[in-house]
């Protein structure tokens, strides 16, 4: 076995890793960029090393200066971890010659799987279904095109050597498929290096169903439980779980079969997941399931395997990587219970998913125990950076049965506190308690389908996260005035900046929401209790904080609420989610949104490219510019009709969340100005 271990890699799964190898008694390596000088897995290594700066092309993607601090330090194995150089053939190839172990499969089984293309014409020798599609070296535009007409639609769109959703699109008809491989392209150039594209025909309805398996360098393969990640948005899962729901143990055999006669047509060893789309049932019919991809690492989702399992698969990882045997035969497995994972991101589910940035000022997880269980590469106060993917935490839950599984899961949602940025917790718990989900009747399209009911619309929970972000800064303020002993006056609960109150008996009261909405307010209070006037509602409050737990009464009803006080605000925690009010300072008047805003880069980035020219007229919807941020595109569109006067940013620039983009002049603005001009 080995004695030291770098992790080339960050975030949770480096903490991960990180965690198992001290069990084994193994010494860890971390490395880092810029933005990662002070995270959590940096923290917990018994070294670390300096990368560069914080983009991956500087830090995580150089592949020899990784094997170099290697070398240096001596570590006799480099776990790669998932994404960055965890598929590079290249990389496993350079470990294997500077006689370091490379904990994953040998560089041919990478390449081999690594493009989808190749994948395609392996499986299909080996006699694993494909779905029809084309796989070519050919990639001019008449080629695919051409491929295209024979396919029929809808056609899906993937990068070749992509994964995670990047690269890929849905193509309904002829006239989107030339936009769609040029996008597809673009982005697959920009997250994988390679801009090699395949096609095949989309299936309507399918579940996602992958298969873990399991090989070491004796011939021996295994397969462990299958999972579901049919809960996807923009091809990217979201909730895992495992075993697949409602399929025939005969059905869970042939995939697990073709899985390992998968493996071992590319002599594979150690982790991989093999991915199968399973069509929709037929009537009389047992449902087919044709080969999607095979990933050549260990999955994001592989804790839940763990749950239903009972092994760790970073050990089972380790042990094949320094030559030892598989730990158990495949009559040896043994599924117990069921599994769920969720992916707890940094984003707006309210405006398009787009990912979020920034400091984490407040966070609670739930109690870990032996039914929760979270992988988390963050703690309270660390920044979620805008170059990486914008994972705050896994959190997994297991019990003996799927029911009660889920109603673990919906428990340990209610109890995640997230303050500081956006997320997607309640996002999440809208899902968990979907009924449709609770029977499992779900496909790929699951969100897309129930998509308004996931999101939600919480007025009701609004309006009462605002009464009691009044009613806490009320209290706050009697705590600052009283002489209470042992009162620290410099404490961040003692600071009551931004918040305006007129007199101790009533109180007007004016706020800015997450969607800068100013809200105002009128209280009356008699014998410590308030009332407040609320939409032509009037509610009556009442309460005390003790640390941050606020202690209250609205209309009648008890509770206990986390609150968070910070630089710029304060957040109520409820069960919807998190609600947070900027500082106010004076009178604020509800603020719109301009056209203007809208030219705007809504989040940092780098400018894609242009999809118009100077002077060109465009119309309302129009796309104009693209830009990208943590590996999503982003179309910035016209707001209205116009003609365009300026870009501010060249293809490649870097821009800030909030920076005006380009100017568009209205268009009969811009025609005053020709007749003028005339």
């Amino acid at each position: 076995m080995f004695n030291k271990l770098l992790i080339a890699n960050r975030g949770e799964i480096a903490c991960r890793v990180i965690r198992t190898a001290r069990d084994m008694g193994i010494k860890t390596v971390a490395v880092y960029s810029d933005a990662d000088r002070d995270a959590r897995h940096v923290a917990l290594a018994d070294e670390s090393f300096y990368l560069g700066e914080s983009a991956p092309a500087s830090s995580y993607l150089r592949g020899e200066l990784i094997i170099d601090i290697a070398k240096k330090c001596g570590a006799e194995a480099i776990h790669p971890g998932y994404g960055f150089l965890s598929e590079n053939a290249e990389f496993a190839r350079a470990c294997e010659a500077n006689g370091i172990a490379f904990v994953g499969p040998g560089s041919d089984a990478i390449d081999a799987m690594g493009s989808k293309s190749a994948a395609k014409l392996i499986m299909e020798k080996a006699g694993v279904p494909l779905v029809p599609g084309y796989h070519g070296d050919d990639q001019t535009d008449a080629m695919l095109l051409a491929e295209a007409k024979k396919i029929g639609y809808p056609l899906l769109i993937k990068a070749a050597y992509g994964g995670g959703g990047k690269g890929m699109r849905i193509v309904e008809g002829e006239s989107e498929l030339k936009a769609a491989i040029d996008s597809a392209r673009r982005e697959a150039a920009s997250s994988f290096g390679n801009d090699k594209l395949l096609m095949e025909r989309y299936l309507r309805q399918p579940r996602h169903v992958e298969v873990q398996v399991f090989a070491d360098s004796h011939g021996n393969c295994v397969y462990l439980s299958d999972r579901d990640c049919s809960i996807q948005r923009r091809h990217q899962k979201v909730v895992e779980e495992a075993p697949a729901p409602g399929l025939p143990d005969s059905l869970r055999k042939q995939m697990g079969e073709a899985a390992v006669a998968a493996a071992k047509a590319i002599d594979y060893r150690g982790a991989g997941t093999v991915e199968f789309l399973l069509d929709a049932p037929q009537p009389g019919k047992e449902r087919s399931f044709f080969f999607m991809e095979m990933n050549t690492r260990l999955q994001v989702e592989h804790p839940v395997t763990e749950m239903v399992t009972g092994q760790d698969l970073v050990k089972w990882q380790l042990l094949v990587a320094s030559g030892s045997v598989l730990p158990l035969e495949q009559h040896e497995i043994q599924i117990h219970g069921h599994s769920f994972e969720v992916r707890v991101y940094a984003e707006d589910p309210n405006n398009e998913f787009l990912p979020a940035s920034g400091k984490l000022t407040f966070l609670r997880e739930p109690e870990p125990s032996r039914h929760v269980r979270i992988d988390s590469g963050v703690r309270e106060n660390d920044v979620i950076s805008n170059y990486y993917d914008p994972m705050i935490a896994k959190l997994i839950v297991w019990d003996e049965s799927r029911p009660r599984a889920l109603a673990r899961l919906s428990r340990a949602l209610g109890d995640y506190r997230v303050g500081g940025l956006k997320h997607n917790i309640e996002f999440l718990s809208n899902i968990a308690e979907h009924p449709a989900f609770a029977d499992a009747n779900f496909s790929t399209d699951f969100i897309g389908r129930y998509g308004d009911a996931l999101i939600g619309d919480s007025r009701d929970e609004a309006d009462t996260a605002f009464a009691l972000a009044v009613l806490t800064q009320l209290k706050l303020r009697e705590a600052t005035t009283q002489d209470v002993p042992g009162h620290d006056p410099f404490s961040p609960w003692s600071s009551l900046k931004g918040f305006r109150l007129s007199s101790p008996r009533r109180h007007s009261v004016t706020l800015l929401d997450d969607a800068h909405q100013s809200r105002s307010a009128e209280l009356t209070e008699s014998n410590g209790r308030y009332q407040l006037r609320l939409n032509d509602k009037l509610i009556e409050l009442g309460g005390s904080i003790e640390d941050r737990e606020l202690k209250c009464e609205i209309n009648g009803h008890r509770m206990k609420v986390t609150v968070s006080l910070e630089e710029d605000g304060l957040t109520v925690f409820l069960s919807s989610g998190s609600y947070h009010f900027r500082e106010v300072l004076g009178q604020v008047l509800e603020e719109t949104a301009s056209s203007e805003d809208k030219l705007k880069a809504p989040m940092n980035g780098t400018v894609v490219t242009h999809l118009v020219a100077v002077g060109d007229k465009v119309a309302a919807g129009q796309g104009l510019l693209v830009m990208e941020a943590m590996k999503m595109e982003y179309t910035i569109e016209a707001p209205f009709d116009g003609v365009v006067s300026e870009f501010f940013f060249a293809p490649g620039e870097l821009v800030s969340d909030g920076t005006l983009l380009l100017a568009l002049e209205p268009a009969d603005a811009a025609a005053d100005s020709k007749n003028a001009e005339a």
